[in-house]
């Protein structure tokens, strides 16, 4: 069956279609049916099946006599360190880590934060706890401490699972401080705190609330699978809102492991035993989706990168790790194919290598443009194929899937819908848009399994954030249009949620950052295009009046308060410092022509301006640090 077959099957019969894929799943109890629609327009999938996450990733293909076969290769150039885990290593590792926890009142529903750097560590404090039905909750490893209090408060976690470091390639970054300041200021304080104790740094530990990892499981008893139901949440993930309060999205078990399960074999051309590398972190959803639970679902080796792509040691070091791990299926964003061919424009690595394994490179996390594709196409020799999700989505809307077919490839189009996903582009009322005419991309009710169910505690803001401005759709927050090929094609956000090399950060946030200074009376952040990270956030910051001090000592100090608060995630190392702000005449700062601006392509003076000669005073301050040309 063709992409076209395949597509229709699921039009005509979505409830049939999802029954088959839930069969790739060993279920301790099979679902009666695939689609819960009683409480529409919140659905649920497989709820009646009864299944454990972690029998289905690794002790099933112990069962099944592939223990042997590696489960987890851990490449890191930053410690000079490889190392393989097979899966019976794998279960007895987890197994072990959720006794231990089992053993310190840690059970099915109870919420575990994990704090950690790419060690296959992260994987097996995931693992556990969906052995135990607990839902993690994974903090990009070396976040603010801020950010953490934040999430642990929202989550209110029984267990914090961290690591005494990260390992950057010029520092080390020290975890455990930034654990305990979060625990200080959150109001939720966990029962206890697990450690795992890295060589490069040895964490101080808090009498009886901290536990090292490897003591803590002495003597305890492995923990058996735990079956929960297929609408028992697997984990949430938080993610950037526009408002700046994080998002909990969260995943349930069943619908997770039937369509992660179906991916990689359609959408990634991955059979049980070959390898998969995908170049992300265990903190955002890629990290979840395709390091942790994907590969390990469908029974193949999955590859734990702790390096970067320049720097450790040099532009070569993806096309080494794919050499020497005989990879087939590569993932990564175009921010990290973009600062490879920076540091090597003309591919002279890639000779140094032997790839002949690799049949696939895969791109995601922002807009991939047609100038990287080109590249990586002409030095990889293999399909550079783009492919569009959504941590909410947890798996791809938009893909080329080379399990089923393989399409042509339009540089600029993450290709086509996939079984799941009825995608619409709407215009501002709702209705649909002719074929190349940009819109609001929406997706026609009910989400695919693996999908969002809601937001952990906020199903009104997950109501209003995704369902009610088109309602009987899901609102995707991207712009743009569909061609008469059915190619869909992703222009811009449709809100002001900025993509820094894959990692989408909201100006929101960032603002309340700036706005907290005592110098600061009001300010904007934007994205402004960046060839390697594709955005990269400028601050424009109105002083309170009166204030005498140095134009730059304040914008030190702002890019230094940024750094304390969101992470050396969020990029920020510019701002500028001006009267006031553009905005409308109810208010609203204009950022997206202060976009337009900066980035020297066409605006439109906005109806609703209150004062047009702002616009001026703003092109005169970008132009002095070289924009707006």
């Amino acid at each position: 069956m063709g992409y076209r077959d395949v597509y229709a099957h699921w039009k005509s019969d979505p409830e049939g279609f999802w029954m088959e894929q839930a069969q790739g799943i060993d279920w301790e109890k099979q679902p009666t049916r695939a689609l819960n629609a009683d409480n529409a327009p919140s659905y649920e999938w497989f709820a009646d099946g009864l299944v454990n996450t972690c029998w289905n990733a690794v002790d099933r293909h112990v069962e099944a006599g592939r223990g042997d076969q590696l489960a987890i290769i851990h490449d890191s150039p930053v410690t000079h360190l490889k190392k393989g885990i097979t899966y019976r290593e794998l279960q007895k590792r987890v197994a072990s880590l959720a006794g231990a926890l089992r053993a310190k009142g840690v059970t099915r529903g109870d919420r575990v934060i994990i704090y950690m750097p790419m060690i296959p560590e992260a994987l097996e404090a995931m693992l556990a706890c969906g052995r135990l039905g607990a839902i993690h909750s994974v903090v990009f490893g070396g976040f603010a401490a801020n950010e953490l209090a934040v999430r642990i408060n929202d989550c209110t976690p029984k267990a914090i699972i961290a690591a005494s470091c990260g390992i950057e390639p010029s520092r080390i970054v020290h975890y455990k401080p930034l654990l305990d300041a979060a625990i200080d200021q959150a109001s939720h304080k966990p029962e206890f705190c697990v450690i795992f104790q890295r060589e490069q740094e040895v964490a101080q530990l808090i009498e009886g609330r901290d536990v090292a990892w490897h003591s803590f499981q002495y003597g305890v008893e492995p923990a058996e699978c735990v079956p929960v139901e297929g609408n028992h949440p697997a984990y949430i993930l938080y993610t950037s809102g526009t408002t700046g309060a994080p998002k909990g999205v969260i995943r349930a078990t069943g619908g997770h492991l039937v369509a992660l399960n179906w991916t990689m074999k359609a959408i990634y051309d991955m059979a049980p035993g070959e390898v998969f590398w995908a170049a992300s972190d265990v903190g955002w959803v890629v990290g979840h989706s395709y390091i942790c639970y994907a590969p390990l679902i469908s029974g193949c080796t999955t590859i734990v990168f702790e390096g970067k792509p320049v720097g450790t040691p040099d532009a070569g070091t993806f096309w080494r790790v794919i050499a020497e791990n005989k990879v087939k299926s590569f993932f990564t964003a175009p921010t990290a194919l973009r600062a490879i061919k920076r540091d090597d424009p003309a591919g002279e690595f890639v000779k140094d290598y032997n790839m002949k394994h690799l049949k696939y490179c895969f791109l995601a996390g922002e807009r991939a443009d047609p100038d990287t594709i080109a590249w990586a196409a002409r030095h990889l020799n293999v399909p550079v194929i783009d492919h569009w999700w959504q941590t909410e989505t947890g798996w791809a809307i938009a893909a080329n899937p080379m399990g089923i077919e393989a399409l042509p490839i339009k540089p600029g189009s993450p290709s086509v819908p996939m079984p799941g996903y009825d995608i619409q582009v709407l215009d501002e009322g709702g209705h649909p848009v002719a074929p190349g005419t940009l819109g609001a991309i929406a997706v026609k009710l009910p989400l695919p399994p693996g999908n969002l169910p809601g937001l952990w505690n906020a199903e009104d803001r997950f109501r209003k954030s995704y369902l009610s401005h088109f309602p009987g759709f899901y609102e995707t927050g991207d712009a743009g249009y569909i061609d008469e090929d059915g190619y869909l094609y992703i222009m811009a956000r449709t809100d002001d949620v900025i993509n820094v090399a894959g990692h989408r950060l909201s100006t929101g946030a960032m603002e309340e950052v700036l706005a907290s200074h005592p110098d600061v009376a009001e300010c904007a952040v934007i994205g402004v295009a960046d060839t390697l990270k594709g955005q990269s956030p400028l601050g424009f910051l109105c002083l309170n009046k009166g204030t005498s001090r140095a134009h730059g000592d304040v914008v030190k100090e702002c890019v230094k308060l940024m750094r304390d608060r969101i992470g050396p995630v969020a990029d920020f190392k510019r701002a500028l410092v001006i009267d006031r702000l553009p905005k409308t005449r109810s208010g609203k700062i204009l950022r997206g022509t202060m976009v337009k601006i900066a980035d020297g392509t066409e605006w439109k003076m906005p109806a609703t301006i209150d004062d047009p000669v702002i616009l001026d005073e703003i092109t005169i301050a970008l132009k002095s640090i070289g924009l707006a040309g």
